[in-house]
């Protein structure tokens, strides 16, 4: 087919959720299609806006729309992010989500964009776009694994009640899912997974919000860490939808990251010899109850290492406070020399980029792998929700380049000497680390193989061409 029917100028809008999860991959994808040429328009709420600039580093070619949140009962004013809200107010955030469609449309008439990439609670938004002429693509910021085990329609093809699904239904794969070493779910990683099932305030729930989204888009779009390697869970999915998948790759900046890392802790990571330093963080939205914090702590204290313990709480709750309730007694004088506790924000790239730290604690989130695994940092996962058991099984399973900690079955259980005892995997078992060290080489050189990355955007500006002309 001749180019010539191409448009020179491809349009797009990026239009992710209201979470800084979800946000980041779609900055880093709009900033690689900006760098080819096509012209991006950004939608978040006004909030966002600064630190999608800043912080996120969205190139300034891209136009930025603020969309108005509505009012919604039960929801604080003024909320952009979910990073400020609990469960049950998210729920809500989406309930205004759905009350934008008007304001969407509207701005969607105006900008006539040849794509929209939207997310997973857009679940209206292929209808709106296809009355006006705009093709969609719906972009999952989660593991192709994840997607493959949870999203498709054949996870409730053979029940009784076609809306829901059970702990018993979880815990085991999809009819035809690819023989991988995701082959089962623990029972308190599926009850987790059954809250994708439930409806809220009589709103889709997260499941059908997907269903629509999967089943009404033009194409879809999925990051991933190796094609090959995941090229059976992506045919599975384009397998029950009948349409293509696009991978992305990683969306890995080939830069180091911007600015440099503050003196207090510069000055702390440079007392220990390198690779000697345990970072330990679960991210902005993943909270540990006490018992969790107490075994962690203890853990970490028992691996005799130096180490870096990051904590984060609700934001309706007084953080400092619960931390100091959460902490074994004496824990922080007991390790004042070689242990750090800190809640909120950290420089975690400026960290896990600093010669000293040599393994990384983490809640399997797909961002901090992938940091991890570029800055060749040992990983010990520890997943708590959502996609982070997969990506988790993926990483320790398929991939051999990490360990996962153990817990109990039937209610995801840890104790510190678990923790103790996946550390001492990575950081001091010889064979063990070796070996594993070896595959952390391997995928370090394919994540910063800046041509193959390269040449998957452009892959991809073609396919969205050769789309436009059908």
């Amino acid at each position: 087919m001749s180019t010539d029917l191409f448009p020179s100028n491809l349009k797009v809008v990026m239009f992710p959720w209201f979470a800084f999860g979800h946000i980041n991959p779609f900055v880093q994808l709009s900033n690689k299609l900006s760098a080819h040429g096509v012209q991006v328009t950004f939608f978040s709420a006004p909030g966002n806006i600064a630190r999608i600039k800043n912080t996120l580093k969205l190139s300034p070619d891209i136009n930025i729309v603020p969309l108005s949140i509505p009012h919604i009962d039960g929801l604080p004013p003024n909320i952009d992010s979910t990073a400020d809200l609990t469960p049950s107010m998210s729920e809500l955030l989406k309930q205004a989500l759905d009350l934008m469609q008007p304001q969407v449309k509207a701005l969607l008439t105006e900008l006539k964009p040849h794509f929209v990439f939207f997310d997973f609670a857009q679940h209206w938004l292929p209808a709106m776009a296809s009355q006006l002429g705009i093709k969609t693509i719906a972009f999952s910021v989660f593991a192709s694994s994840s997607n493959a085990y949870v999203m498709v329609p054949s996870r409730l093809k053979f029940r009784t009640n076609q809306k829901s699904c059970n702990i018993s239904d979880l815990v085991k794969p999809p009819q035809g899912f690819p023989v991988t070493s995701i082959n089962s779910l623990k029972a308190h990683e599926a009850k987790d997974l059954t809250y994708v099932f439930k409806n809220f305030h009589g709103n889709p729930s997260v499941y059908e919000r997907v269903m629509d989204c999967l089943n009404n888009s033009n194409a879809m779009v999925m990051r991933t860490l190796d094609d090959e390697m995941e090229r059976p869970y992506i045919d599975y999915i384009s397998s029950q939808f009948q349409k293509p998948v696009l991978s992305l790759g990683p969306l890995v900046s080939q830069s180091p990251p911007a600015g440099e890392l503050e003196e207090k802790w510069a000055n702390w990571l440079g007392k220990f010899p390198p690779k000697s330093v345990i970072y330990c963080s679960f991210g902005s939205e993943t909270f540990l109850n006490k018992d969790q914090i107490q075994e962690l702590a203890l853990g970490l204290e028992l691996t005799g290492s130096p180490f870096i313990l990051v904590l984060n709480f609700p934001a309706h709750v007084d953080g400092p406070a619960e931390l100091d309730k959460a902490l074994p007694e004496g824990f922080l004088e007991r390790v004042k020399d070689r242990g750090i506790g800190h809640i909120g924000w950290v420089q975690q790239q400026l960290i896990l980029a600093h010669e000293a730290v040599g393994c990384f604690v983490c809640h399997s989130g797909f961002s901090s792998v992938i940091e991890a695994l570029v800055n060749d940092r040992q990983l010990v996962l520890l997943p708590f929700k959502n996609d982070q058991f997969f990506n988790s099984k993926w990483i320790s399973g398929d991939m051999k380049a990490g360990v996962e900690v153990n817990r109990r079955e039937e209610d995801g259980h840890f104790g510190q000497e678990d923790i103790m005892e996946a550390v001492s995997v990575v950081m001091s078992d010889k064979e063990a680390s070796t070996f594993i060290r070896a595959n952390h080489k391997k995928w370090r050189e394919l994540l910063l193989n800046g041509h193959i990355q390269n040449k998957l955007i452009i892959d991809l500006v073609e396919q969205l061409k050769a789309m436009t002309s059908l």
